[in-house]
């Protein structure tokens, strides 16, 4: 009789399988948003209502009710039994399934630097059950089997080659910064006597590890190093443990310095941490936290390095705070980090600490006060000097105009003035140009009429602010909105989520040779004589029609629905919703 499949090859196997393409393969397969959606193959609908998350690797028919990972789909479609699934997965990947038992599966030959990364964090953390030291360090920290388990924690043992002997060919362990090329040939293992924390992207891969030594090596803390897959400025240790803790968007991350901050902070039920790998946080790592909240919150030491990283920190944050955005400072007691913080005061007291951060603009002002003597005019002088930077790099908005109204304050000057030495505007200016007199004719009667306008406007206005792509939040309710052109618009607003920093050529490359880059060019040749003020104004104004349009619609089909079927407790709660929202909306 055959032996069993191997847990920890299934598991390595679903980290190699893609399942967009397994199901595409089946499937037509329509983007949406973040996810990808189809008809249901499970029951006759005209609708779909069938989605596919490519971050999650997870499918769900909401008309059938069936969901599951690659392996449960094919045994749902294909009608195989599990064993079968994974053979049939195995195959794709050009792997032979081995069998607990038949030998085959110890020395599993791995063909990429994500299957060697997996292999590692399974092989470190069977590491960790049998190195009673390592066990007894975590124990002494106050770290739980549990949370441990939660995070993948192992451990590299005291030798140069216990990972490298983990795999026939080490090349794409080499490739993934497990292992280190040796000049006689070979490699060896380049963490050694470390408890090892495996560091996630955003779908739950290991890209890369840290490791803390339990010796005297001076280096406390190793780092993978940087890779193809990994890179310390673009990624944050436990983003993907945080997502998981909640089904909705993230209410806040704080951001710390260090891995055993996040893991502790997690078991005492504060699971919303993320941790900068070893550098100082960057526009990146930033970004990628305001696609998963509107709120972080730095953590730092309250002594004069950690009020030196805050302002590094808030330096990278200014021209990313805006719209609804909020980035707060919370400084810790001399000699505590949040680890040992919140061992020492638990979890609600440290929970009362954030609440009690500063703003971002009261750190940035106090800060600045302290350069510059309000009671003279030079010293007033100075704090415009020194403001003056700092805000041109916040965005137009409501936080710039009233950090001018206060610093205007502050220094006695008269907003204007004080706008005009800073190089800002000042909403409401007599002297302003009114709108239309800085408008051209290429506004938005230059667009062609009829249902798409909306649409076409709004990419226009995107080709000129990429950044307006952050205001956007909710793209998978804009694709049910029945206005043609609208997968292109949330495509292009998909493609500036997923690409901080990106210009409209960029995506024009992107689609290129595609019916949407041909549309795209016309667009981008046509000019836009407006403002950043005016370009918001009529964006948001676009938005706010297509997702009236799709709440309209969503109401629409439950109300079908409803003549056919009787609609469940959820979808009556919608029902409502939806109609008092539209109902508010038409009566403003």
């Amino acid at each position: 009789m055959a032996g069993l499949i191997p847990q920890s090859f299934i598991h390595d196997l679903l980290a190699r399988t893609d399942i967009v393409e397994v199901i595409s393969s089946r499937l037509e397969l329509k983007r949406a948003g973040r996810e990808y959606k189809a008809l249901s193959p499970f029951s006759n609908e005209k609708s779909a209502s069938f989605f596919v998350s490519p971050t999650k690797q997870f499918f769900h028919c909401f008309s059938s009710g069936k969901h599951g990972n690659a392996v449960g789909f094919l045994m749902e479609y294909d009608r195989l039994t599990f064993v079968e699934a994974v053979e049939e997965l195995a195959k794709r990947a050009g792997l032979e399934v081995p069998r607990e038992g038949g030998g085959s599966f110890e020395r599993l030959v791995l063909d990429g630097p994500l299957d060697a990364l997996a292999a590692a964090e399974r092989h470190f953390r069977e590491q960790l059950k049998k190195h009673p030291a390592a066990i007894e360090y975590l124990k002494k920290r106050g770290v739980s089997g549990d949370i441990a388990k939660t995070f993948g924690i192992g451990f590299a043992p005291d030798s140069w080659d216990s990972l490298t002997r983990f795999f026939d060919n080490p090349l794409h362990a080499i490739e993934a910064g497990l292992l280190i090329p040796k000049d006689s040939g070979g490699a060896y293992d380049r963490f050694r006597n470390r408890v090892m924390f495996p560091i996630r992207d955003t779908r739950g891969r290991v890209i890369g590890f840290g490791g803390r030594t339990l010796g005297n090596d001076p280096a406390k803390y190793l780092n993978s190093p940087e890779t193809p897959l990994f890179h310390k400025g673009k990624n944050l240790f436990g983003l993907y443990e945080a997502k998981q803790s909640v089904k909705s968007e993230l209410p806040y991350l704080l951001v710390v310095e260090g891995y055993m901050d996040v893991v502790m902070l997690a078991q005492h039920g504060i699971p919303l941490a993320v941790a900068t790998l070893g550098t100082a946080t960057t526009r990146e790592q930033l970004a990628l936290i305001y696609k998963s909240t509107r709120k972080v919150v730095f953590c730092f030491d309250g002594d004069r390095a950690g009020r030196s990283a805050a302002w590094r920190a808030l330096e990278q944050a200014l021209p990313e705070v805006h719209g609804d955005r909020e980035c707060l400072f919370m400084f810790l007691p001399d000699g505590h980090d949040p680890d040992t913080l919140v061992q020492e005061i638990g979890a609600d007291a440290f929970r009362e600490r954030i609440t009690e951060a500063m703003t971002l603009s009261g750190f940035l002002l106090a800060e600045l006060s302290k350069q510059a003597n309000l009671a003279t005019l030079d010293g007033r002088a100075k704090l415009a000097a020194l403001a003056r930077p700092h805000l041109e790099k916040l965005r137009p908005g409501p936080l710039q105009t009233l950090m001018i109204d206060e610093l205007a304050r502050l220094t006695r000057l008269r907003r204007e003035d004080f706008a005009a030495s800073t190089n800002t505007s000042a909403p409401g200016d007599d002297d302003a140009p009114p709108r239309r007199q800085r408008e051209s004719g290429r506004g938005p009667a230059a667009i062609a009429a009829g249902a798409t306008r909306p649409v076409r406007r709004a990419l226009q206005l995107l080709m000129e602010r990429p950044d307006l792509a952050d205001s956007v939040a909710n793209t998978e309710l804009l694709l049910t909105a029945d206005v043609t052109g609208i997968p292109a618009l949330v495509d292009a607003l998909e493609f500036f989520h997923e690409n901080p920093g990106a210009n409209g050529g960029q995506l024009l490359e992107y689609w290129r040779g595609t019916s949407k880059a041909t549309a795209l060019e016309k667009l981008m040749r046509e000019e836009v004589a407006l403002e950043d003020a005016g370009i918001e104004q009529e964006f948001a104004d676009a938005m706010r029609h297509l997702t009236q349009k799709a709440l309209d619609g969503r109401r629409r089909h439950l109300l079908a629905e409803a003549q056919v079927r009787e609609l469940e407790r959820p979808e009556l709660a919608e029902l409502e919703s939806l109609t008092r929202q539209l109902s508010g909306r038409r009566t403003v």
